[in-house]
């Protein structure tokens, strides 16, 4: 059965008359179930959970005062020390940083008995805990636009300037001891520059000798500043990592946003857009209470009745314990949302996961649904391939697919990279080699990445299938992570010059004939960067497809701009991070790129923090400040092809400047870790006026063909119609 939805503006009314009182309504046994099993997981996560229990703080807190009064001062310095650790990762600050200045004061009775690296390591984590006080004490609790957006000024500076004092005093002293050159000088020497740079004081009261050069914090070219305006809105969610989905959730126009966090005692955030410039939060309204946790999360109309449905994914990073239920949310089209994993045959087995991505792989006209798990010597986790039976529910064809891939998958991507209308299939690893499964369109997959040259590199984490130079050819971006102690080092190093010694990002573009050439350096993408979430966009409406990196791991030493890459005409990419304002140096996870004023522009969401309870922050929204360039926004519906259109083709001939030219693009949320909405706003340029626009249709290979269409504009096509409808949709002010 093929289902199918007309919404009317009739709809959109009960939609909104509905959402206040539907949550009061019973919901069926398989939401009930779901909750009661997440329900069971809280109860389990303080003993079990290896990242947000306390299992280690209670152990070192009994180990600690079982010494005995004669202990060894060794005995007793270690137990200080991990204590210390221990209550920091927890978020007691105060209490990791007592135990860790007695762990201190103890290396002077260690005296001369006590190994280089022990006096350093003490150091490093003792300045670290007072760095990471310092930022709870201004940029959580005095949570400003500037809060930790590098260079940081204004509004960005701490008035509780005790945290970055003592931490400069004490990586002073380790940068003293440490060999020049060395992992922990150079970690030192980075966090000694910011914690100078909170408060106002760098580069001057920087040694000179330790003094990261000003120009490492300046951008290549001027670049208009984007204001962070998340607090302004409320939308600051003050969370752990987590997922940001940007969509249409009631189809009346205006963009909602959905948050999860890797907390499994934390709730899903469902932003309503208000049409006034604000948003409320409507997650209660929803039904969507004892939803808790959520890693990533992925849309689409999964049944074709209209309205977007999301899929949440959990328990990745938990290896054997990581067995949490994911959530098929299906949305009502009244205001709420049903948990229908077990009725959709989602649910009964359970891996942990946090990446996966919809597409029509038998072009049968309905989505289906790839999940990558992650495959350890700990828990055998092969990945999923659900296809669609057409009537609400799925079958794992992965076996027979030959897509199980049995790899630690970080990221999945659907893309036509050959052009033959089926999409093929990407899956990021780490600690393998990555697959490109080409689509043999007879239910089976081939994996050709050693044959195509595109497995590297061996880590990874986010992936996205585009085409950043507008030539009609799918192209791929498979940037480097590890998220390893001390992976902070290379990235210091790139931004000082420094030669390093780890996989670079790989930019592959197609060459038309279904092969890849790895351009990265041609680019200039060559900064070893650790990004987790990310996405692309088109930051100026120029046409060209920009890069916003959310950056980190999950240690506190992680403090490394997030950065944003502007696209050069297709030839090259400029890192705009610093002029632009989007150096946040918390751990970004989640980016969607989305028109959330509709005004034409792309805003950027970023959903912050890190995967330690002590490493909350509040998420982000960089207002685009406008560029004056003209712009479409199409929102494609299909009807034979999936409602989505997720895989259909656009492409907008233009002339700009006396010059023809042509913009692709692929439908799809874009990233791996973030989602965009499925609609696809469009930079034109300079250009007035589209000569051409072509729609084409994967499950019928119809192509449509419009001709003088007028930019600016909010456009609606559906695949067996002849003419473009507009939608007439008022831009608003951020804010009210």
């Amino acid at each position: 059965m093929r289902l199918r939805g007309n919404t009317t503006a009739a709809g959109l009314c009960m939609w909104a008359l509905l959402a206040g009182s539907a949550a009061a309504a019973p919901q069926p046994e398989g939401h009930r179930r779901m909750v009661k099993l997440l329900a069971d997981i809280v109860e389990r996560t303080n003993e079990q959970n290896i990242w947000l229990g306390d299992k280690r703080a209670r152990a070192g807190r009994a180990r600690l005062e079982g010494l005995a009064p004669d202990a060894p001062a060794t005995s007793r310095w270690f137990a200080n020390l991990d204590l210390g650790v221990a209550e920091l990762v927890l978020g007691n600050e105060l209490q990791a940083i007592e135990y860790l200045e007695a762990a201190r004061r103890l290396l002077d009775r260690i005296g001369e008995q006590a190994p280089a690296n022990i006096v350093e390591f003490t150091l490093f984590e003792l300045g670290t805990a007072h760095m990471r006080f310092g930022e709870t004490q201004n940029c959580c609790l005095r949570n400003a636009p500037e809060s930790c957006i590098i260079p940081i000024r204004g509004a960005g500076l701490h008035t509780d300037e005790r945290g970055s004092r003592r931490a400069i005093e004490i990586f002073t002293e380790l940068l003293g001891t440490a060999p020049a050159g060395s992992s922990m000088h150079l970690k030192a020497r980075w966090l000694l520059n910011i914690a100078y740079m909170t408060l106002g004081e760098y580069p001057d009261a920087v040694p000179a000798e330790y003094r990261v050069p000003p120009e490492v914090f300046e951008s290549a070219e001027p670049f208009p500043r984007f204001e962070n305006v998340a607090t302004r809105l409320g939308l600051n969610s003050f969370n752990l990592y987590g997922s940001a989905v940007i969509d249409d959730f009631d189809n009346d126009g205006y963009l909602d946003i959905f948050t999860t966090t890797f907390d499994i005692r934390d709730r899903i955030h469902f932003f309503h857009n208000q049409r006034d410039g604000t948003f409320r939060d409507r997650t209660d309204d929803a039904g969507l209470t004892g939803l808790y946790g959520g890693i990533n999360t992925v849309q689409a109309d999964y049944n074709n009745d209209g309205f977007v449905d999301l899929y949440v994914l959990r328990g990745a990073w938990m290896l054997a314990e990581g067995r949490h239920p994911n959530s098929l949310l299906r949305n009502n089209g009244d205001g709420t949302f049903t948990d229908v994993t077990f009725e959709a045959g989602l649910g009964e087995t359970h891996y942990p996961t946090q990446t996966a991505a919809w597409a029509d792989y038998d072009n049968d006209g309905d989505v289906d649904l790839y999940v990558g798990n992650e495959h350890t010597d700990e828990i055998r986790a092969p990945c999923q391939l659900f296809r669609n039976n057409g009537d609400g529910t799925f079958t794992d064809v992965a076996e027979a697919a030959g897509v199980r891939n049995f790899r630690f998958v970080k990221g999945v991507i659907w893309g036509d990279f050959d052009g033959d209308g089926r999409p093929d299939l990407y899956t990021s690893t780490i600690g393998g080699p990555n697959r490109l499964y080409r689509n043999n369109g007879n239910g089976s997959f081939t994996d050709v990445a050693p044959l195509l040259g595109v497995a590297g590199p061996i880590d990874s984490f986010p992936v996205w299938f585009w085409d950043f130079d507008n030539d009609g050819v799918l192209d791929l971006f498979v940037p480097s992570y590890r998220g390893e102690k001390n992976d902070i080092v290379p990235v210091i190093a790139g931004y000082l010059d420094l030669p390093v010694e780890v996989e670079l990002p790989a930019l592959y573009r197609g060459d038309g004939r279904g092969g890849f050439e790895n351009v990265a350096q041609r680019c200039g993408l060559t900064q070893f960067l650790l990004p987790m979430g990310a996405n692309f966009g088109d930051l100026d409406n120029d046409g060209w497809l920009d890069i916003y990196l959310g950056t980190g791991y999950p240690d506190y030493e992680a403090l490394t701009p997030n950065v944003m890459y502007r696209n050069r005409s297709g030839r090259s990419f400029v890192d705009v991070t610093f002029a632009g304002g989007f150096g946040h140096l918390q751990k970004g996870h989640s980016v969607a790129f989305a028109d959330l004023d509709n005004d034409g522009d792309q805003d950027i969401f970023e959903q912050m923090g890190g995967i330690y309870p002590g490493d909350r922050f509040a998420d982000a929204l960089y207002e685009n400040p406008g560029f004056g360039n003209h712009w479409i926004t199409v929102h494609l519906v299909g009807v034979t092809s999936n409602r989505s259109a997720i895989g259909a083709r656009i492409r907008v001939d233009v002339v700009e400047d006396g010059h023809r030219r042509s913009i692709y693009k692929h439908v799809n949320s874009g990233g791996s870790f973030g989602a965009s909405p499925l609609r696809q706003t469009i930079g034109l340029g300079r250009a007035v006026r589209i000569e051409r626009l072509e729609v084409f249709w994967p499950t019928t290979g119809r192509t449509q063909v419009f001709e003088n269409v007028a930019p600016d504009r909010f456009l609606r096509i559906v695949e067996d119609r002849d003419a473009i409808e507009v939608i007439e949709l008022r831009s608003v002010r951020l804010g009210g």
